[in-house]
């Protein structure tokens, strides 16, 4: 009986992205495809020094078919701006590919990093991290701490939508500003890399 791989694990080595996404917007290796509109890949700089990786694509970006369109993208956006970095000089992507989390669909995420080669990897919440890391993650213990992998550096923060479901207005700020230092200090440590 033959061996069933991955679709993401027969992408020629040095494949361009454009033929990464290409290729994972066919994938059928999980059930996640049959109820997503389409395969929410990552986009942004291909050779960025920062990625940022969120859990799964939400309702927006699924219609989409791009990452962070929805609220939690504005928020996002906002404060990279903030923390000093230009939103188009990040690559944004996703642990899941499809709408509906189910933890599959990572093999794709690998494929990405050794592709864009970040300096910086910035963990959007504790399913993104899990992925990276390859571990249970607590934003708690591990924020602000530069974590060596062989991937880059990994910083690990809240996610934008963590921020929109504070329960109040001095809430979503504490969180609006946690990321923003988050995201400065993810920035400082990609530019004392080069």
């Amino acid at each position: 009986m033959a061996e069933r791989r991955h679709p993401a694990e027969r992408v020629p080595p040095g494949a361009p992205l454009a033929e990464m996404r290409d290729r994972a917007a066919d994938c059928r290796a999980c059930d996640l495809w049959e109820h997503a509109t389409q395969t929410v890949f990552g986009a942004g700089a291909a050779h960025a020094l920062v990625m940022l990786v969120g859990e799964q694509p939400g309702d927006q970006e699924d219609l989409a078919g791009k990452p962070f369109v929805g609220p939690a993208g504005r928020v996002l956006e906002e404060a990279l701006v903030a923390a000093g970095l230009d939103p188009a000089r990040v690559y944004l992507t996703n642990a899941v590919k499809h709408f509906k989390w189910i933890p599959r669909g990572r093999p794709w995420l690998g494929l990405e990093l050794a592709k864009v080669r970040p300096r910086v990897i910035v963990c959007l919440g504790t399913t993104a991290a899990r992925a990276v890391l390859g571990r249970p993650a607590v934003i708690g213990k591990l924020r602000g701490q530069p974590l060596a992998t062989e991937n880059g550096t990994v910083f690990v923060t809240s996610h934008p939508s963590a921020i929109l479901r504070a329960p109040d207005a001095a809430s979503r700020e504490r969180g609006r500003a946690q990321l923003v230092a988050d995201l400065a200090q993810a920035a400082k440590a990609a530019a004392t890399k080069a």
